[in-house]
């Protein structure tokens, strides 16, 4: 499997119940049940194929009719896949509790996706793509291992930090080119990374003039900072510079998978433009809009051909301030 984009991560099947609110503690309600596929890394291989640059997916699953349905869905997406088997263990599954407005929460278990290891991993096809993507549903040795690769072959990697999980070290990000927090996972790695920033959150975010935004960012130590902050755009960092980009007004259908069509995008990006992280952006920024205004995760993710159509009605970009990678 040699491609321009290599995502390791987690299939996960979604089971995604439709109702009018979420119930609240205790309390039972009606709806409508939609199986899906899904997973971080799963997703975000499909929005960077759909997106116009060929991507493989290497994740794990058990023996059982969700990774049936994760090959039968390789096989019509195209996409490039290595799904390692793990016996005795089950295909990751989530329950997607999504409300009349199309905001989600989400319970994950990771099944056999947690077992994948650095040896399931190979370094030829590292060595072959331009851009690789790890997220945290697979484990800190996994991702260092992808990124050490990556690394000592010029490959430019990202992470996305989603979920953040409670054994993150500074140590995670030596090999890191691009992280993609969103506003719980930026503030939580601020409070792990930035000293007196203990009690930083959310909320503290959303109050920040960009100048002070950027000024955190530049602290994680990793070069290109990029912070999706959902309704409001996403937010660029790097040493030369910050740009905000603007989210675009769409019908919200669906807001799972938002992040990892933005993340996806963005690979595809980084491809299509030659490591251009603001032209990356602003790509990745129009896969998630339309990703939330289809029901699902991966199925949700929009063709090249949608993004093209989408991006002809865009207004010109402003001047850039952001260097390439």
């Amino acid at each position: 499997m040699k491609t321009p984009i290599l995502i390791v991560g987690t299939y996960v099947q979604d089971l995604a119940f439709r109702c009018e609110r979420h119930p609240a503690l205790g309390e039972s309600v009606l709806g409508t049940l939609v199986p899906a596929a899904g997973g971080k890394g799963f997703n975000q291989a499909v929005a960077a194929h759909r997106a116009g640059v060929p991507a493989g997916f290497v994740g794990a699953v058990g023996r059982d009719a969700f990774a049936d349905n994760a090959r039968a869905f390789c096989r019509e997406a195209g996409l490039h896949a290595r799904l390692v088997e793990k016996r005795g263990h089950a295909t990751a599954a989530a329950a997607v509790l999504l409300d009349h407005a199309g905001q989600n929460c989400i319970v994950v278990a990771l099944g056999a996706g947690a077992r994948l290891r650095p040896g399931d991993i190979d370094a030829a096809t590292v060595r072959a793509a331009r851009v690789v993507v790890g997220q945290h549903e697979t484990s800190p040795a996994v991702n260092a291992h992808l990124f050490r690769l990556a690394r000592r072959a010029g490959v430019t990697t990202v992470l996305n930090p989603a979920p953040m999980r409670t054994d993150f070290t500074a140590a995670q990000l030596a090999d890191v080119d691009v992280v993609t927090p969103n506003e719980t996972e930026f503030a939580a790695l601020v409070r792990a990374l930035v000293h007196g920033q203990k009690k930083f959150s959310a909320d503290k975010l959303a109050s920040l003039a960009p100048a002070a935004l950027h000024a955190l960012c530049r602290r994680l130590g990793v070069p290109t900072v990029i912070v999706t902050l959902g309704a409001r755009g996403v937010f660029v960092s790097q040493p030369a510079g910050h740009i905000f980009i603007r989210a675009h007004k769409v019908c919200v259908v669906d807001t799972t998978g938002a992040g990892d069509a933005f993340t996806g995008g963005l690979a595809a990006g980084l491809v299509k433009f030659s490591g251009d992280v603001a032209a990356a952006a602003h790509f990745g920024n129009v896969v998630a809009a339309l990703a939330v205004t289809r029901a699902g995760a991966a199925p949700a993710m929009p063709t090249a051909r949608a993004i093209a159509r989408f991006r002809r009605q865009e207004p010109a970009a402003p001047p850039r301030r952001v260097v390439k990678i």
